[in-house]
């Protein structure tokens, strides 16, 4: 298949819109369900190009859950405890594989974002997989291949209609890459740059002390960070992004966006909200949104006379701002990564908020030295990458 004509392009009206190989060449892709369109495409070859990367920089298998051309969650496929299975909503699944807990903490860490989801894999999706998937709201998935049984759950979905795309593992795009802007030719090398141990040899700051598990997650940080709209910042723990912020025009707003998210995926686990209970029947969407609502300022919204009914078969006591910064400050040994330097130690204060304790960042601004002098007031371990990660 040479070419594959799209329904419309971003939105209906833009038509006539296709995706096709110059030259003549073959696509690497097969579409095996549904009609994916021109956004979904966006989503699922970035997506494939940060789970390869993760797959090739951490060993593991690798997912993530795009949405509007910048990742709501990326993770690799290191096993689950009980609190993290619970607020992914999948602690009645049985033990599941390498790639399903990957997929499940990519879903899990902004839930809220991931709705109706692009899907990522790494590696051949498997039944676990298939399952967690089939009961999320979601739009379709991309991966190297597919079990049969795990296909067979997968066209089940939306009437038949899910997208499933299959791409060539072996596909390799050529090395300079080209897009048109109102009808000029923009042209560049392909951002082929390996993101690896070696970026995080240059450590600034008086705590030079990174271990193993924090550059697994400043190398998640910075994938991620690679395939994600600029500016962007991302907190990792875990082995997973736990806050990823995007398309931000002020670095720090970036800061307080992403660290938004990690204080939300931290809340989530405190025993509030673990012994929230909820009303039979409820949809995953009303339930996500209600734990929204509940670990927020607006939580009147959902705990009001006439209206927490609806969700919970008991009023929740209000969880106080106290109490949420009580939880919070037991958020330890989160990494975090920057797609540019920081200008202002600002960005760290509010990093540290979040439990940061380690960070990645190209460095280069004329303010270095007050960002290094933050991190030394907070014990963090600060490496310069010297790379930037501009997305656009």
């Amino acid at each position: 298949m040479k070419e594959l004509e799209l329904k419309y392009g971003c939105n209906p009206n833009q038509k006539p819109a296709r995706i096709f190989m110059e030259g003549g060449k073959e696509l690497p892709i097969q579409v095996l369900s549904g009609r994916p369109g021109y956004i979904n495409f966006l989503d699922a070859f970035n997506g494939w190009q940060l789970v390869r990367e993760l797959k090739k920089a951490t060993g593991l298998p690798a997912a993530a859950s795009f949405k509007h051309v910048s990742p709501a969650g990326a993770a690799v496929g290191l096993p689950l405890s009980d609190t993290l299975a619970k607020i992914y909503w999948v602690d009645d699944m049985g033990p599941l594989s390498p790639l399903a807990c990957a997929y499940a903490r990519a879903r899990g860490a902004d839930r809220m974002s991931s709705f109706g989801d692009f899907i990522s894999l790494s590696d051949v999706c498997d039944v676990d997989t298939a399952r967690i998937i089939k009961r999320e709201v979601s739009d379709g998935i991309i991966a190297p291949g597919y079990e049969p049984e795990a296909l067979a759950i997968l066209k089940e979905k939306k009437k038949g209609n899910y997208c499933v795309i299959q791409i060539d593992p072996e596909y390799e795009p050529d090395p300079v890459e080209r897009k048109q802007v109102f009808g000029i030719t923009f042209e560049q090398g392909r951002n082929d740059l390996d993101i690896g141990e070696q970026l995080l040899q240059n450590v600034v700051t008086e705590n030079k002390n990174i271990p193993p598990e924090a550059r697994r997650d400043l190398l998640i940080s910075l994938i991620t960070l690679k395939y994600t709209q600029s500016n962007s910042v991302c907190y990792a723990k875990d082995g997973q992004a736990i806050g990823i912020g995007a398309g931000q025009q002020s670095r720090v707003h970036c800061t307080r966006l992403a660290g938004s998210k990690a204080d939300n995926w931290f809340l989530r686990q405190s025993p509030q909200v673990l012994s929230l209970q909820f009303v039979d029947g409820i949809r995953r969407a009303d339930r996500d949104n209600a734990i929204d609502v509940y670990i927020g300022d607006e939580y009147m919204d959902v705990l009001a006379d006439g209206v927490w009914e609806k969700t919970f078969k008991v009023k929740p006591p209000v969880f106080t701002r106290e109490e949420k910064r009580a939880w919070l400050d037991k958020m330890q040994d989160v990494s975090l990564g920057s797609d540019a330097f920081f200008p202002f130690g600002d960005n760290i204060d509010r990093a540290y908020k979040s439990g940061v304790k380690y960070v990645a960042q190209p460095g280069g601004s004329v303010r270095d030295d007050h960002v290094i002098e933050s991190c030394n007031r907070y014990g963090m371990a600060m490496a310069f990458t010297g790379i930037r990660l501009f997305h656009h």
